[in-house]
């Protein structure tokens, strides 16, 4: 393939921006502020493409044109939820095992213009990001590539936080909190066990962020059970017996990927998913039934399932702020000439707490996982240091409501109107 002429590349080139993975309460605000950002700079950056379901809208050539929003629908993006223009899991495969895949997004991003990509996930969707800066310079259409940090299990390395983590931590801690008032009230002649189930296959820190419902000692969360800690049942029900004699009642917090000292997963639903990660499924009642059996005791159980990443109504304005931020900086980094890098988050003060925007190389964070280190966790392995609680707190600080009308929070919906298409049809294997 021939490279781009001098006068191509000397005018605003378009900028292709989707998000990858689970979405979350806060991922919008980074699309937020991807598109306003952008917006502000048009002799650098032309139109912004939105994918249509992520990395798929640009095999499919689907791209929504973001110029057709008003400037007051892009900004509603802020306080909105889940993944305006659609996310996907689907990761490309190396050059050498499918290349027309990417043969296939260059001559998207060469028919319609675009210069600029900017995909907003966690690691799978980094090494997304970071192949195609390789393969457009290998295939003759140099791209500019910048990674945006999301994922709610807060295991992206090299940034001291992910945005979305902040409003998931914020949304267990109120849920266990209120949880722990209701089965206290109860306990006495009906439940005395409450287990509720998070997100988290290998690493531990929405489970862990549970833990900021405590107050003094003696209060819920009386356990939890992490990914980084392996799982003992023999002293986990002793542990239980327990709290319970002591307090009344027990409520555990356990994340999905609890395992093992071999490996197994407590819950193991068996196949994969597109990433070829482990298909996780039902660890709370797995834990209800093993109380049960031991115990007797009446138990329930919860699975904050999709509800703790789309709680935008109770986010961490902390969260938010973040969210926007690394959308922000993504567009200021291409436009600077920057390359093959993701903005991160940088810690310079616990209390008070401040932070900064810095960067690594996408080949850093490429599939790279960051699970808690050994310090955050108790000795007992069921909760959290003083040192992980000063990490934690300060993520879940501040209140970012979204307007309500009518009872309900107000949403924006776009109208994402499609570009036309100007290739032939690809199919997706």
């Amino acid at each position: 393939m021939a490279s781009r002429s001098k006068a191509a590349a000397a005018k605003p080139q378009n900028a292709f921006y989707a998000q990858s993975g689970g979405v979350t309460a806060v991922i919008n605000a980074s699309a937020c502020g991807v598109i306003e950002t952008a917006r502000k700079y048009p002799k650098k950056i032309g139109k912004v493409y939105a994918g249509r379901n992520g990395i798929l809208g640009a095999l499919s050539e689907e791209l929504i044109d973001t110029s057709k929003e008003s400037a007051a629908t892009i900004a509603g993006l802020r306080s909105t939820p889940s993944g305006a223009f659609g996310s996907c899991r689907y990761k490309l495969r190396s050059l050498e095992e499918n290349r027309r895949e990417y043969e296939r997004l260059i001559e998207v991003f060469r028919a319609h213009d675009i210069g600029y990509f900017f995909y907003n996930g966690g690691g799978d969707s980094q090494d997304t990001a970071h192949k195609v800066s390789q393969i457009g310079k290998r295939m003759g259409y140099p791209i500019t590539c910048i990674g945006i940090p999301k994922t709610v299990d807060n295991d992206l390395p090299y940034t001291d936080t992910c945005p979305g983590f902040g409003s998931v931590a914020k949304y267990v801690a109120v849920a266990t909190k209120e949880a722990a008032l209701d089965v206290a009230s109860m306990c006495e002649t009906s439940t005395k066990v409450f287990i509720l189930e998070v997100m988290g296959r290998h690493a531990g820190w929405i489970a862990a962020a549970s833990c900021l419902a405590q107050e003094e000692p003696g209060d819920a969360p009386h356990i939890v059970l992490l990914p980084e800690v392996n799982f003992d049942e023999k002293k986990f029900l002793a542990r239980v017996k327990t709290v319970v004699e002591k307090c009344g009642y027990c409520v555990i917090v356990v994340s999905e990927g609890a395992h093992y000292a071999d490996g197994r997963f407590v819950a193991d639903a068996g196949g994969k998913d597109a990433f070829g990660h482990t298909q996780l499924g039902g660890v709370a009642p797995v834990i209800a039934n093993m109380v049960k059996a031991k115990h007797g005791y009446k138990y329930h159980w919860a699975v904050a399932d999709y509800l703790q990443r789309a709680g935008r109504h109770i986010a961490s304005g902390t969260d938010v702020k973040q969210a926007y931020a690394v959308g922000e900086a993504a567009v200021k980094f291409a436009i600077a000439g920057k390359n093959a890098i993701m903005p991160t988050i940088v810690r310079t003060s616990d209390a008070p707490y401040r932070w900064k925007i810095g960067e690594v190389a996408l080949s850093k964070v490429a599939n790279v996982e960051k699970p808690m280190p050994k310090k955050y966790i108790s000795k007992d392995g069921y909760g959290i240091t003083p040192a992980g609680r000063r990490y934690l707190a300060p993520l879940i600080q501040g209140e970012d409501y979204p307007a309500y009308k009518a009872g309900m929070p107000k949403y924006v919906r776009l109208k994402n109107i499609l570009v036309g298409k100007k290739l032939p049809e690809f199919e997706i294997l």
